[in-house]
């Protein structure tokens, strides 16, 4: 009963602001849905201590949901230790997103309309991570897809935002035709779309080998690397990671919801779901190691040169995904989940943090005319250095003391770096350069915003003053758990009592959890050293030497165009697809519909109609001796086909 109330009472408040909000006002709606979704998130913590701490797992049936033939899929909640996380996650994080959006949106025209799609996009996720059969799953992961279309196309009235919305909603559907086909072959292969029934039989498949086009392959590493390249879409993994940095355009709290803990973790907690299909499969783990540690360096070294606020945080959440894909694909998926968590925290209190900076700033992004803002901002200033130090990871290797991603970030390195493989060595040391890359990245954000001397216009200056209280509870609720999440989860997530911990919703066939446990210290200490070394690297570009980063970048300009502008993906894209697509559909439309189509067919008979009546109405001229004349030639016909007929 609790599962059920946990998923579907944000529905129930999307329903009533979406539907109701005329009649219950601005107001009405966030009071409506703030309530409705925050005691989803306090039922949820229930819910997780039964499951996750004493073991109580289970699935509830609501009805059946496909009954055709031998067919029947039932439409039910699985809920284990992995959905209980998840349940948690997403709508603590949702419900301070809510809370937050009161006072970020005060001043919008369509409060009810943003805090039904917010609730709706809540409801999507639980729906998707609640998910008892490939099928229903498929469900959740197609409403994400457009309550995210419809909050980063919030303000339609934006031409930027609209080419936003769609561009996501594009690259997204790319991912989803690899799910789709992976979905497929799962059935095909193993004839359930029910997760046991579907896990119970991949043992029995390990070594079938299929035919694809003539070329024969590992059946369930086929299956694995398309329901992998669905992941990539919705947790933006290289190649289809261009939506990404323009969902900023969405309102900041769309921003923290999709980035800290909804939409772009759900390719994660899918094959963390999936852990029984991967592990017959070392070749798609090698490609998912391969991914992320690429996804990690790419985005890592574009935040180097962003100079859009909220742009510098998304990156760093293409980035910090990269991380738990790469240790998901050295089967270390407990320690990508406990990333996921604390990842969730302290991305939501940087994106949150951000938008303070933003409503501070009367709603300027560009990081370049800031500067200063710390004595006008003072709590803001605060809670964006503990989010910056969580996510560098800041901590004290030999005494265990630090900021939740000192805790979860430092683990997958060092299961990267115990797996022995060459593509775990490759992304520890990949993962190394892109901590370096993190912590200057985020240093610099911070003394951009908030260190020297001001670059804002003088009045914005003047007026910056600090977000209302409604805005800065959800940042000191998520800066404690920036703080310590990742001390309360560690035994639980990674440590001793982490077999009892999730039981049988994840499986690994081989404990690299406790690999990374014994590697040498100074595998434990390289992270925290290159992270301290970004941070001093950082306060000399941009405190002591300002000039140093203007100078870098005239020297390197090649290099620095090519961070800026994002290895030129999009140009790329453009260039490949986009532009060759356009002329193909305006040859479609032209030469093909309009002058093949329309011109020979309905637009052709009209036009001999037309032309025909035009020619027979010159026949009525009006003249007495025409007409005669016609008589005339009409006897002669006459007289002419008699005659032959006769004869």
């Amino acid at each position: 009963m609790l599962a059920s109330l946990v998923v579907f009472l944000p529905l129930v408040g999307a329903a009533l602001a979406g539907l109701f909000g005329r009649s219950l006002g601005d107001r009405g709606s966030q009071w409506v849905t703030c309530v409705l979704v925050g005691t989803s998130a306090l039922l949820s913590i229930g819910v997780f201590f039964d499951v996750a701490i004493h073991g109580n797992a289970y699935t509830v049936e609501l009805f059946t949901w496909i009954d055709s033939g031998a067919f029947e899929v039932s439409f039910a909640l699985r809920i284990d230790t992995l959905t209980a996380v998840m349940l948690c996650v997403v709508t603590i994080v949702s419900s301070l997103v809510h809370i937050y959006s009161v006072g970020y949106m005060a001043e919008d025209k369509s409060i009810p309309r943003f805090m039904s799609y917010l609730s709706l996009f809540t409801f999507m996720m639980l729906m998707l991570v609640t998910a008892d059969n490939f099928l229903q799953m498929f469900l959740g992961w197609e409403g994400v897809g457009l309550a995210s279309y419809l909050l980063i196309g919030f303000w339609y009235d934006r031409p930027s935002a609209n080419s936003a919305a769609i561009k996501a909603f594009l690259v997204n559907r790319v991912g989803d035709v690899g799910f789709a086909l992976g979905i497929a072959g799962a059935f095909l292969l193993l004839g359930s779309a029910e997760f046991d029934t579907v896990f119970a039989a991949v043992p029995e498949h390990a070594d079938t080998v299929v035919s694809v086009f003539g070329i024969e392959g590992h059946a369930l590493t086929l299956i694995c690397i398309l329901l992998f390249i669905g992941a990539m879409g919705k947790s933006a993994q290289l190649g289809l990671h261009t939506w990404l940095p323009d969902a900023m355009e969405g309102p900041t709290p769309v921003s923290a919801l999709i980035h800290a803990a909804t939409m772009v973790t759900a390719g994660v907690f899918m094959i963390c779901r999936f852990s029984p299909i991967f592990e017959y499969s070392p070749t798609a783990l090698d490609v998912v190691t391969y991914v992320g540690a690429a996804t990690a360096v790419f985005a890592a070294t574009v935040g180097l040169t962003q100079n859009d606020i909220k742009r510098v945080i998304a990156y760093s959440t293409c980035s910090q995904l990269g991380y738990m894909f790469f240790a998901i694909g050295v089967s270390a998926y407990s320690a990508a989940m406990f990333h996921l968590m604390t990842h969730a925290f302290f991305k939501a209190l940087l994106f949150l943090g951000a938008g303070a900076v933003i409503h501070a700033m009367h709603h300027e992004q560009d990081m370049r005319k800031m500067g200063g803002l710390w004595r006008k901002i003072p709590q803001t200033y605060v809670l964006m250095w503990i989010g910056s130090l969580a996510l560098a990871g800041i901590g004290i290797p030999g005494a265990f003391v630090g900021f939740a991603g000192f805790y979860s970030k430092d683990l997958m390195l060092e299961a990267a770096f115990a797996d022995g493989s060459f593509a775990g060595h490759l992304a520890f040391w990949l993962g190394v350069s892109a901590a370096f890359m993190t912590a200057f990245y985020s240093w610099r954000l911070l003394f951009m915003t908030f260190h020297g001397e001001t670059r804002a216009d003088p009045h914005t200056f003047e007026h910056a003053h600090e977000a209302p209280k409604v805005m800065l509870w959800p940042l000191y609720v998520l800066a404690v758990g920036a703080v310590f999440a990742g001390v309360l989860g560690y035994s639980y997530f990674v440590g001793d009592n982490r077999e009892e911990f999730w039981g049988g919703s994840l499986l690994v066939l081989r404990d690299i959890i406790e690999e990374a446990h014994h590697v040498p210290f100074w595998v434990k200490a390289l992270p925290v050293v290159v992270a301290v070394a970004g941070i001093g690297l950082a306060y000399v570009m941009y405190i002591l030497k300002p000039d140093l980063p203007r100078l870098a970048a005239q020297t390197f300009r090649p290099l620095y165009l090519f961070s800026y502008r994002k290895w030129y993906f999009d140009e790329l894209y453009d260039f490949i697809f986009v532009r060759p697509a356009i002329l193909l559909g305006r040859g479609l439309w032209k030469d093909g519909d309009g002058k093949l189509i329309d011109g020979v067919g309905p637009d052709g008979f009209a036009a001999a109609v037309r032309y025909l009546a035009k020619r027979a109405s010159a026949l009525q001229s009006g003249y007495l001796y025409h007409y005669a004349f016609a008589m005339l030639i009409g006897v002669v016909a006459f007289a002419t086909w008699y005659i032959v007929t006769a004869g």
